[in-house]
């Protein structure tokens, strides 16, 4: 785990990042379509609206990913982050590497001046809850979370 470098993405990494991106949609039982991820992914670089963090080997292979979204919280009248995507190959999970691109995205919120990061997983996702909450994230018993999908073509 030594080896492992995390670095902000850059457009020479979106190949391997779609790669990664779509690996990570499957988890979540999205069908495969690499096209899309490495599109979304590309887009969402080239438009500066998310912040993506690679774990880069020694090697220059990508390890995994994570992805902030900025946005602001009303109640406390300040810049938060949704960490919104945190993925790391089946082939090297439990060597620390989701733990140090969750230290790369809190630093960077704070160089940012956010007072907050938020994120959501799947209830089912015990691993990646055991990560978090020993990482010293709070799961939150005083909100629920409500989503409403509204119709698109291709979601």
């Amino acid at each position: 785990m030594s080896d492992i470098q995390i670095r902000l993405a850059e457009q020479k990494d979106v190949d391997a990042l779609g790669v990664l991106f779509d690996a990570y949609r499957q988890f979540y039982r999205m069908e495969a379509d690499l096209q899309r991820a490495t599109s979304y992914i590309r887009a969402r670089i080239e438009k500066g609206e998310s912040q993506v963090f690679v774990a880069e080997n020694a090697s220059k292979a990508l390890a995994g990913f994570c992805q902030l979204y900025p946005t602001f919280c009303s109640v406390f009248t300040a810049r938060i982050f949704t960490l919104y995507d945190l993925f790391v190959d089946s082939n090297l999970r439990q060597q620390g590497i989701g733990r140090k691109l969750l230290t790369a995205a809190e630093e960077y919120a704070r160089q940012q001046g956010a007072v907050r990061l938020d994120l959501r997983t799947a209830k089912t996702n015990e691993s990646a809850q055991a990560l978090y909450e020993s990482a010293g994230w709070q799961r939150d018993e005083m909100f629920f979370s409500y989503s409403k999908f509204l119709e698109k073509e291709g979601v």
